[in-house]
């Protein structure tokens, strides 16, 4: 570790790590993937999700289902949550795990959520005597299933080496971003610059399809000139550079537009609270709006460029 940050080995010494009793809850798109590579990695998981079929696949994962998480949690070491949005964690919080876990538990809230709201659930588990981390991640599910999320995480500095530990089986990197919130602050500025830079990247394909330069040999520019960019070289928008992309899954996994949206919102809400200037964050979120609007929620968010390039009927049903 230096300066806040690990870049874990995910060779053969990750399967030989202690045995920790870990809770798991929220067994969606994301965090199924995470719970599973907790319990790949030799700890005791015990797993929780209103969506029977979720438990079931953490079970085929390796986990333990629990009935609730009061029963999830009660004799967790770590306490891992993967929740849809704000009120979510800010009421199982304060609701079912605050006193529900030994207060000797540590707490990982790694929700997408706004800053104020984490900071108030981390305010709840100090005042309990839990030891707590707001830590987003960025990777998407495919990195949730391959165990190399990257993960930016608020909490208080005498803390991080045992979340870094807690986190090491489902991560890539893990980098302390500063107290409470601080988390959540880099996960939002992070997403807003990511949706703005896909973008930019649909734009410039249309435009150049529409000037007559193939795609294709666009890409050869682009990702070795100074327009290159993540949303360029890992995740181009159109089928056949990159392989790995969604473009060439017909837009299907990856990243939902749905999601993206949610946080551009969320900076959006944070920007006006601070009286930050974010015009090209407020014109991705009303393009991301757009395309929801229009039925594509579901969709990476990389099928934008069909949107942009007029050809939305070449996508096919939702």
């Amino acid at each position: 570790m230096k300066n806040g940050r690990r870049w874990p080995d995910h060779g053969a010494d990750k399967g030989r790590e202690t045995m920790t009793k870990i809770a798991f809850i929220g067994l969606g798109n994301m965090g199924g993937g995470m719970a599973a590579n907790q319990a790949k990695a030799g700890h005791a998981v015990a797993a929780f999700d209103l969506s029977a079929q979720a438990l079931e696949r953490a079970v085929a994962a390796g986990c333990v289902a629990a009935g609730s998480v009061a029963e999830a949690v009660k004799n967790a070491e770590v306490v891992i949550t993967m929740l849809p949005a704000g009120p979510h964690v800010l009421k199982v919080y304060s609701e079912q795990i605050i006193g529900a876990a030994p207060s000797t538990a540590l707490l990982l809230d790694c929700s997408t959520i706004d800053v104020e709201t984490a900071r108030k659930v981390a305010g709840l588990a100090k005042s309990a005597g839990y030891a707590f981390a707001d830590a987003p991640v960025s990777g998407g599910t495919a990195a949730a299933d391959a165990g190399t999320l990257a993960f930016m995480v608020g909490c208080d500095e005498g803390d991080f080496a045992r979340v870094e530990a807690a986190l090491e089986p489902m991560s890539r990197i893990t980098i302390r971003a500063g107290d409470h919130g601080a988390g959540q602050a880099a996960k939002i500025c992070n997403n807003m610059l990511l949706g703005i830079s896909m973008l930019g990247t649909c734009e410039a394909v249309a435009l150049a399809e529409k000037l007559g330069l193939d795609p294709e040999r666009f890409f050869e520019i682009a990702s070795k000139s100074s327009g290159q960019c993540w949303s360029v070289t890992s995740y181009y928008p159109w089928p056949g550079p990159v392989p790995t992309a969604p473009s060439n899954r017909d837009y299907q996994g990856g990243f939902a537009t749905a999601m993206m949206l949610k946080d551009l919102k969320l900076a959006q809400d944070a920007a006006a609270k601070c009286g930050a200037s974010t015009p090209l964050g407020a014109q991705a979120e009303a393009l991301y709006a757009l395309f929801d609007g229009i039925g594509h929620g579901g969709r990476d968010f990389s099928a934008m460029l069909q949107m942009l390039r007029g050809k939305l009927d070449e996508l096919s049903p939702a």
